[in-house]
């Protein structure tokens, strides 16, 4: 049986994590590459900080007003079908930010306007993928290894940032056609979420009774050890009680202060460290460092959190991790000692995902796992909001970061409290592992 499970969970792990990663990493450029674009596009558009630090967070309105019905018509269209379709959604529009000229020309709308609508777009189309993935995981691999996949899979964030900082910076020194750097950003880098949404179909299997690339004793393993764990979880009675359990609006809010401060320190630090004196191609290879590292630790802390089932103080040391990384770079003027508190603050948000969401599949019956994880991803899809806005607001009044940065630092030092008081024991898969 040991053999049957090793090899089981190899073949699946080598089938969808790369391919499921790849698509990921082209989402995520496409969603904070607009970090970059902010280095020419706010001059060429006439934004002030304020405006851009509101429409880089206006995705995520659009994100959270979809995320769960998209997750519900993922489970009625099958996830091969709504992936792909959210990936060609979101690649046009994502192409589309670089002809915001053009578009307001055309439309008569301010260029601020036009970009305003294109993010708020960008969340409504996006809005889905990664817990529809989160749950798509949940599928093919039993509890016992859902944080280290989930963790792999998250691989992706800090990839993504290591392939697209060094690839935004130089994409700026583009020109032709009448377009600048930034235009070309924004076309050459949503491109390949269009192409890559065909590959899903042709790729993913829905379930694993329908994958030929299994053997039958090895579905047979595999559907039988997710339906025992699924059939051992609590029930709930509806959706409205599963909503307003304090155990999902808990991770909901670490979620949320996650991403309000991720995001913000995200969106700004190309800015931030062009204020430095580094060029923009400097920037990009730069701002390559954190996430590399962050890779690294977020591998390590995923596979502790599974080998010991402990979640909870997991996720509320990420977020600590988050709060003192963004601290120490407010506080501390050394260029150098800021990067590596800002390589700490990465290393928490990225470790953050993987522990978080396995939370809940130990807690909610089959029939809510889906809309439960979508639930915890859109309500803290409002701190992506939250963040950037409030970042760039306080920016603007007090013309310097510091104030911004230790706001979102008390941010994610208020999640770790909140995760910390979270009732739930540890999984079956700590204990079994």
């Amino acid at each position: 049986m040991a053999e049957l499970e090793t090899r089981t969970i190899r073949k699946v792990m080598w089938r969808l994590l790369p391919f499921l990663m790849l698509c990921y990493v082209v989402a995520f450029i496409d969603r904070v590459n607009v970090g970059f674009a902010h280095l020419q596009m706010n001059a060429s558009l006439g934004m002030s900080e304020a405006a851009y630090g509101f429409g880089a967070g206006i995705f995520f309105i659009g994100y959270f007003l979809v995320e769960v019905p998209s997750n519900i018509l993922l489970e009625r269209f099958g996830a091969r079908v709504w992936i792909a379709r959210i990936m060609l959604s979101w690649g046009l529009v994502s192409t589309s930010f670089g002809f915001i000229p053009q578009l307001s020309s055309f439309t008569g709308l301010s260029a601020e306007a036009c970009f305003y609508g294109l993010r708020f777009a960008l969340g409504v189309c996006e809005a889905g993928f990664y817990p529809g993935v989160v749950f798509y995981l949940t599928r093919w691999f039993p509890a016992e290894y859902r944080a280290r996949v989930i963790a792999f899979f998250m691989l992706a964030v800090p990839v993504s940032q290591v392939i697209g900082a060094p690839l935004s910076g130089l994409l700026l020194n583009v020109t032709g056609f009448g377009l600048e750097g930034w235009q070309w950003l924004f076309i050459l880098e949503g491109l390949p979420s269009v192409l890559l949404s065909l590959a899903v179909l042709l790729y993913l299997t829905d379930f694993p009774r329908d994958a030929r690339w299994l053997q039958k004793d090895e579905i047979g393993w595999l559907e039988a050890r997710i339906a025992q764990q699924q059939a051992e979880a609590g029930a709930h009675s509806g959706l409205v009680k599963m909503m307003l359990d304090s155990r999902i609006l808990k991770c909901a809010f670490a979620n949320f202060s996650m991403q309000g401060a991720t995001y913000s320190i995200t969106l700004f630090l190309p800015a931030l460290v062009l204020q430095l004196g580094y060029s923009n191609t400097q920037t990009g290879f730069i701002l390559a460092f954190p996430p590399f590292i962050a890779a690294i630790g977020m591998v390590l802390f995923s596979r502790h959190s599974d080998r010991t089932g402990e979640r909870k103080f997991h996720v509320a040391a990420a977020l600590l991790m988050l709060a003192v990384g963004i601290a120490g770079g407010a506080l501390l003027d050394n260029s150098v000692i800021r990067l590596l508190c800002f390589t700490l603050a990465n290393i928490g948000s990225a470790s953050l995902g993987p522990m978080l969401y396995p939370i809940p599949t130990g807690f909610l019956s089959k029939s809510m796992v889906a809309a439960g994880i979508a639930v915890i991803s859109s309500l803290g899809a409002l701190g992506g909001f939250a963040g950037p806005y409030l970042f760039g607001t306080m920016k603007t009044l007090t013309g310097a970061p510091t104030v911004s940065l230790l706001l979102v630092s008390c941010l994610a030092l208020a999640g770790a409290l909140v995760v910390a008081s979270l009732r739930v024991g540890k999984t079956q898969a700590g204990l079994r592992a």
